[in-house]
């Protein structure tokens, strides 16, 4: 059974209707990303920083899957699947797709502000200052902030190095290292890179690129993965 890697950016989730930071020229009630997503911006605004992610997460609560979404989980049904998203969103687990790697964290779990463990699911709830671990620290999301380390990047690289084949969706790869996982498949691996600026994105000639939606161009290259297997 061949083993497909997909891995998926925030074009993926926009189709559904969740912002993404580019798109607003990253601001969030005329703040910086980076005074809402920061360890600094922590250190300095505690409530700050949980109402943008309270905010987020009951964002999240009101969408659903598109039909990228549901294909990949359609697909698990004849390869073997392994997800790599940098969401932090859950709309692949709502699909129904189950070996998902969340590189950046997760918006319905949460994290103790000096620990990585335990991780805690929250569901839609917000989180309140005061709000404290089982050890006493504060809660705070379980999403990695820019400056801090990316830890399942190396679980991530274990599964780009098996792949067969190679999916990019919704991503522009600028951000790294998650950019970086293009370089750990093998040189076998066919790659494909959906995205409605893929011609604008500087990759590799071997890369098929399709200038599309994911919603309408991931069925489509699913339909036709199955049909190869027949």
């Amino acid at each position: 059974m061949k083993n497909i890697v997909v891995l998926t950016g925030a074009g993926i989730s926009a189709e559904s209707g969740l912002a993404t930071f580019r798109a607003s020229n990253g601001l969030w009630n005329n703040y910086s990303i980076y005074e809402v997503a920061t360890p600094e911006a922590w250190n300095n605004n505690k409530q700050l920083v949980l109402d943008f992610y309270n905010f987020r997460r009951k964002e999240l609560q009101k969408v659903k899957p598109n039909s990228a979404h549901l294909s990949l989980a359609e697909l698990q049904n004849h390869f073997h699947v392994e997800i790599i998203t940098q969401n932090v969103d859950n709309l692949h687990e709502q699909a129904g797709s189950k070996n998902v790697l969340h590189l950046h964290g997760l918006l319905t779990q949460a994290k103790g502000e000096f620990s990585h463990t335990p991780i805690m699911d929250i569901e839609y709830q917000d989180i309140k200052l005061g709000d404290l671990t089982p050890s006493g620290e504060q809660m705070r999301p379980h999403v990695v902030w820019f400056g801090e380390d990316v830890p399942l990047i190396e679980d991530a690289h274990e599964k780009c190095q098996k792949a067969d084949i190679l999916i990019i969706i919704g991503t522009s790869l600028q951000v790294y290292p998650a950019a970086g996982l293009i370089h750990a498949v093998p040189p076998s691996c066919q790659i494909f890179l959906i995205d409605p600026h893929a011609d604008e994105i500087d990759v590799p000639h071997h890369i098929k690129l399709f200038k599309e939606k994911a919603s309408d161009k991931v069925p489509k290259l699913i339909q036709q993965l199955l049909n190869s297997k027949q």
